[in-house]
């Protein structure tokens, strides 16, 4: 069980830190665009968002699935919990938070590299940048998630 769980663990991370990786070399490409060149759709910095965007999603799914199904049926119980328990829930609402501001962020930095631009007006390019941090910072609360929903259940299991 001891080698499924550290396979897991590591398959999140992996996800996690690729997508960052590759949403921040998106940046790194698209930042290297000379200014005569934008007029054309960059599709490679488009490509690496693209695949940025899914394994970040791959990535929550994963660590949703198999971290995350532990219930919260009610604030009283959360409230009575161990320490272990709210860590697992805090890992859970951040990483939720982390998801919610890096998704859309990794989208609109992708989408800014597909669309013909006329102009060069970029209002904020750093949308592929703040998303690739976001999915390092998943990486970390989805492996603490699984590793507190596994300490609390292999706990309950023992005590129950």
């Amino acid at each position: 069980m001891a080698k499924a769980g550290a396979f897991v663990c590591l398959l999140i991370v992996t996800l996690d830190f690729a997508a960052g990786f590759l949403s921040i070399q998106a940046h790194i490409t698209k930042d290297k665009m000379l200014r005569f060149e934008c007029e054309q759709p960059n599709n490679k910095a488009f490509k690496l968002g693209l695949i940025a965007v899914v394994l970040l999603a791959s990535s929550h799914i994963f660590s949703k699935l198999l971290g995350g199904c532990l219930c919260m049926c009610c604030t009283e119980k959360l409230e009575k919990s161990s320490a272990n328990r709210k860590f697992w829930f805090g890992c859970l609402v951040l990483s939720w938070i982390v998801v919610a501001v890096g998704f859309p962020s990794l989208v609109v930095g992708m989408m800014e590299n597909a669309k013909l631009k006329g102009s060069c007006l970029v209002l904020h390019h750093h949308f592929l940048f703040v998303g690739g941090i976001l999915c390092f910072v998943h990486g970390i609360l989805s492996v603490g998630l699984y590793i507190s929903a596994n300490v609390s259940f292999q706990n309950e299991v023992a005590v129950g």
